[in-house]
């Protein structure tokens, strides 16, 4: 398909039968399992859209959907490192009313209702598949090593009109309000937002190989670390954050600023800051926690020469209870923030992850922006030009603010989890929809 269609398809409503035109054309036989014929295949996927729409008990139905076999599971294995199978005695009919029934025992950050499919009795629900929470670690950060799923198609309702599809773990493409987009839209995967980060990842790196110093004329011997180690640790930082923020379900706008313009928001300039924090260490606590973990997992692996230098999987893998504890830390800094975003207005940090304040009120006297580019890739080299008119109070004012501060990075998320990143780029302020 030509970048000129894909342009158009992303601008148009777009529907269940288009979601299932839309699998198909980027499933990966070779990679992935099988998928059902084109009929079938329109059948699950505007059973499950449809039961999106509904409601039980006055809760709004969100679930997940496995299609596979249950014979391609593990019989003897469950949460957190695998997952745990439940089969009924008898398949049960998939329909609508029955997904419906069965979502508030499947809950959405937990399980799946496991499908597969029959020649002749077609779609049936054979169970349950607990997996644990563990299989948002891509889009929450953290270090704890989801569960593996066979490569086999996953449906994510997580809205009425909101619908993921998945390969297994790896996200496939999205319909969001109505458009359709490739899950590839992942702004951790450009490179203008590290490279926005990259002076205080050099901070870091100083202030880390200046404890290392300390420690070597102490006699300690500190293992080498990765060179992107502080990039990754730093982006785990920030999607824990907005993970907490989406889950809160009240929505809320996160401003990173560049160290240059703290003095400026502190004095009320561009953004009001109606709760304002000492500068102290304190404030800068989330940043302290990053050196910390740079520093543990280098003290941790000194002496092993196979883990040099030492990387995220290593991170990952480490049993270290002190680098658990960090984790934990890092952790409920992100709830912290997140509990700040439920007071009206912004939460302001910087770059160097150092909180300046809350309840940011960004001045109504900046120009007013009447149209943005949506970011149709991570780089934004194809964009498509929008009006304003059709969003709130709250996504203008962030244009507004990055209009006039080219460095500024704003993060709004609505109280449906929708996760949108607006910076200005080139003259343009872009935004990018983030899966």
């Amino acid at each position: 398909m030509s970048p000129v269609e894909d342009t158009l398809r992303s601008t148009q409503d777009a529907y269940p039968a288009d979601l299932a035109r839309f699998v198909r054309e980027r499933w990966d036989e070779d990679g992935a399992g099988t998928l059902p014929d084109q009929g079938t295949l329109e059948t699950l996927i505007s059973a499950c859209y449809q039961a999106g729409l509904l409601r039980e008990e006055e809760r709004a139905v969100t679930f997940r959907v496995l299609l596979c076999d249950p014979d391609l599971l593990p019989p003897r294995e469950g949460p957190p490192d695998g997952t745990h199978r439940l089969e009924f005695p008898t398949p049960r009919r998939f329909d609508v009313q029955e997904i419906r029934r069965l979502s508030p025992a499947a809950d959405y950050y937990r399980s799946l209702i496991g499908v597969c499919f029959d020649e002749e009795e077609g779609l049936r629900i054979w169970g349950l598949v607990h997996t644990g929470p563990r299989w948002l670690r891509g889009g929450q950060g953290g270090r704890d090593t989801p569960p593996p799923l066979p490569p086999t198609l996953v449906l994510r309702v997580h809205g009425p009109g909101r619908m993921a599809v998945d390969v297994g773990l790896e996200a496939l493409c999205t319909l969001e309000e109505g458009r359709l987009s490739d899950a590839s839209m992942d702004v951790f995967d450009s490179r203008w937002l590290p490279d926005t980060f990259a002076p205080v990842r050099g901070e870091l790196a100083e202030i880390h190989a200046g404890l290392r110093d300390q420690a070597r004329k102490k006699g300690e011997v500190w293992a080498r670390l990765d060179n992107d180690i502080i990039r990754v640790i730093g982006q785990h930082t920030i999607k824990r954050s907005i993970s907490a923020v989406r889950d809160s379900h009240h929505g809320g706008t996160l401003i990173i600023v560049p160290p240059y313009l703290a003095g400026d928001i502190l004095e009320g300039r561009y953004v009001s800051l109606k709760y304002k924090f000492v500068d102290a260490e304190p404030r800068r606590r989330f940043r302290t926690l990053i050196v910390d973990v740079m520093n543990v997992l280098a003290r941790s692996y000194a002496g092993t020469p196979a883990r040099d230098p030492v990387g995220w999987d290593d991170y990952e893998s480490s049993s270290d209870r002190e680098l658990t504890g960090l984790d934990e830390a890092i952790f409920e800094v992100a709830h912290l923030i997140a509990g700040l975003t439920a007071v009206d207005g912004a939460v302001v940090m910087t770059q160097r992850f150092e909180m300046l304040g809350f309840g940011g009120e960004i001045s109504g006297r900046l120009p007013g922006v009447e149209t943005v580019a949506r970011a149709l890739d991570v780089e934004a080299d194809a964009v498509v030009e929008e009006s304003v008119g059709g969003v709130g109070t709250r996504h203008r004012s962030a244009y507004r603010l990055c209009n006039e501060l080219r460095d500024v990075i704003a993060v709004v998320i609505s109280q449906d989890g929708n996760v949108r990143f607006v910076k200005r780029k080139d003259e343009a302020v872009t935004y990018w929809d983030q899966a």
